[in-house]
């Protein structure tokens, strides 16, 4: 199936041409898919410092209850933490907070809007996105929604606080920094909508000549599907959160049910509502965002794995077919996330089922990439070595959460740190070590440079071994029954005593792996300016179309038309002279 769109190819006067804008124009307001991808980036990094560094001061006061913050704890002021000892209030919008702007603000928009407007056109062959300006607004809309939610730390009574879920009905009775989450949270899904939109049309209509669906690289099927799940997912939850704001602002009762006590009172509402519809509705976007989450690194790793394997992806056309089913079971799997709500035993087996029948997918896909590995001539260079602790990272996991997929044993770990651990070790040592190859991998084709590979090393090696420090404990704590959501980490319970030292271990852990950030920091700023420059366009000597362009890629991207001849992964082909053979190469 071959583009039926050729103005997705230029003629190369036109990047050739002068293009003369102003700095506001080229790097602010910019239409450009690059310089939007790299906005992006510089806000999500931004929101997962700042989500990391709340993460810190809970972890303090799990690790120490009642004991003031040295230095900054007085800062916060006698509303949050009087004396610098952190209040249960202040402690619970932390944890909504940080959940809120890890997930919705960090994380999604890093793999998903970052890589995929960086690099869709590029490897598909076209110029540009299919909307260039309604890229721009979903950029803006983005950084509107993310100032919008920061902004509510500044309310007189602080953000909101019943959790990155924010379950009715304590949700629609709660101060009005529930209220700027809302209307955040709204501005935020129209942004992914919008850049959902822009990429399915673009991937469908602006594919290079003879770049069938057969010849995408596994990354565009990553992001193909990434762009599905969002735009059939999140408008439940936008319907959800215009529904808590009518009950909160305008006496609608959707999520209030009738005889609602508060303080000891009757709850003056007109009543009849269903606090549970807001848990299905959350969590018919919450399940199919796990994999929103998961589905671009997957992409990044492949792309990685190919590359430094020096050769074709084993089970390729089967890894297809598996992301695809696994973006269709996403939906039929959210409410293995409600069993303690009473289910019934019939529709409990139902979501048993396919929460197990979900796990295959994910296993052919990380079993490909293990065979792949297998007689391979594997370069250890950096991005590889993120790419590589992504697999058992991820694995691992997907393992811990087989047990929460099944009633009789989610009802005992549902509320403990077992949860915790599970979900921690799918979005940190699983997905962020992606995310983290991807911006070593793809860091030299944005800048013409090089990141170093010591401070690479650097990174790597201590953000592993203190990631599974942080979570692995979390799953004893959680099968040891400590509960999740405790402001002073389960102090207050006597059985609890006993792991309590694990409180301690793993904030100090935490503490590490914050320092285990600093050489990245270092290294990505400083490489901008001062790294090695690369050699050639294609450093990596990779297969794929986006090292076809010049780097940095210019307005327009490429500089000649692009046809596709090949597969995505060429490479180590018999009689070629290179062990690589690019998809616009006509010759092997």
């Amino acid at each position: 199936m071959s583009s039926a769109h050729p103005a997705a190819h230029h003629d190369p006067s036109h990047h050739e041409s002068a293009h003369h804008e102003s700095f506001v124009r080229k790097y602010i307001f910019s239409t450009d898919h690059k310089i939007i991808g790299i906005q992006y980036l510089f806000m999500s990094l931004f929101f997962l410092f700042f989500g990391f560094c709340l993460m810190l001061l809970m972890r303090w006061q799990i690790a120490y209850p009642g004991h003031p913050l040295p230095i900054i704890g007085k800062l916060f002021g006698a509303d949050s933490m009087p004396g610098g000892v952190m209040l249960p209030q202040f402690y619970n919008q932390l944890g909504a907070m940080h959940g809120t702007i890890m997930v919705f603000l960090g994380v999604v928009p890093l793999g998903f809007a970052v890589f995929g407007n960086y690099l869709i056109p590029l490897q598909i062959g076209a110029k540009d996105m299919a909307f260039p300006r309604l890229n721009m607004f979903s950029y803006w809309s983005f950084f509107a929604g993310g100032l919008l939610m920061l902004s509510s730390f500044f309310l007189p009574g602080g953000p909101a606080s019943n959790g990155w879920t924010s379950y009715s009905p304590l949700s629609d009775i709660a101060h009005d920094g529930q209220t700027i989450w809302l209307f955040s949270m709204a501005i935020i899904i129209i942004s992914s909508l919008l850049s959902s939109l822009n990429f399915i049309t673009t991937i469908f209509n602006l594919r290079a000549p003879g770049m069938t669906f057969e010849r995408l690289p596994f990354f565009i099927w990553a992001q193909l599907i990434t762009a599905f799940l969002l735009l059939l997912a999140f408008p439940p939850l936008e319907g959800a959160a215009f529904l808590q704001l009518c009950d909160r602002l305008l006496g609608t009762s959707f999520f209030l049910p009738s005889g609602l006590f508060v303080n000891g009172q009757v709850y003056n509402v007109s009543g009849g509502g269903n606090a549970l519809l807001w848990q299905h509705l959350f969590w018919f976007l919450g399940h199919p965002e796990v994999y929103v989450i998961i589905l671009p690194a997957l992409g990044i790793v492949t792309e990685i794995i190919a590359c430094n394997t020096r050769k074709n992806i084993s089970g390729y056309g089967l890894m297809r077919w598996s992301i695809i089913f696994l973006g269709f079971l996403s939906f039929v799997v959210w409410s293995h996330h409600t069993y303690l709500t009473g289910m019934g035993t019939n529709i409990t087996a139902f979501f048993q089922t396919t929460t197990m029948i979900i796990s295959i997918p994910s296993v052919i896909i990380v079993s490909a990439l293990f065979i792949t590995l297998w007689g391979g001539s594997i370069r250890f260079n950096v991005p590889m070595l993120f790419a590589l602790a992504f697999l058992p990272m991820f694995g691992f996991g997907g393992l811990t959460g087989l047990p929460l997929g099944l009633a009789a044993t989610d009802i005992p770990l549902h509320d403990t740190y077992y949860v915790i651990g599970h979900f921690h070790y799918v979005v940190a040592p699983g997905v962020v070590l992606g995310l983290f190859a991807g911006i070593y991998y793809w860091f030299p084709k944005a800048t013409g440079r090089k990141m170093n590979d010591v401070l690479g090393h650097l990174h790597f090696w201590p953000t592993l071994i203190t990631m599974n420090l942080v979570f692995f404990p979390m799953l004893i704590q959680g099968l040891m029954g400590l509960n999740r959501r405790m402001y002073d980490g389960g102090a207050t319970y006597t059985f609890a005593h006993d792991i309590l030292y694990w409180n301690v271990f793993i904030s100090w852990a935490a503490g590490v792996m914050a320092i285990a950030q600093l050489p990245f920091i270092f290294n990505f700023f400083y490489s901008m300016f001062n790294g090695e420059k690369v050699n050639s366009d294609n450093p990596w000597q990779s297969a794929t179309l986006e090292w076809a362009t010049p780097t940095p890629p210019g307005h327009g991207n490429f500089t000649k038309p692009i046809i596709v001849y090949r597969e995505p992964y060429s490479y180590s082909l018999p009689g070629a002279p290179k062990d690589y053979s690019p998809q616009d190469q006509k010759d092997i």
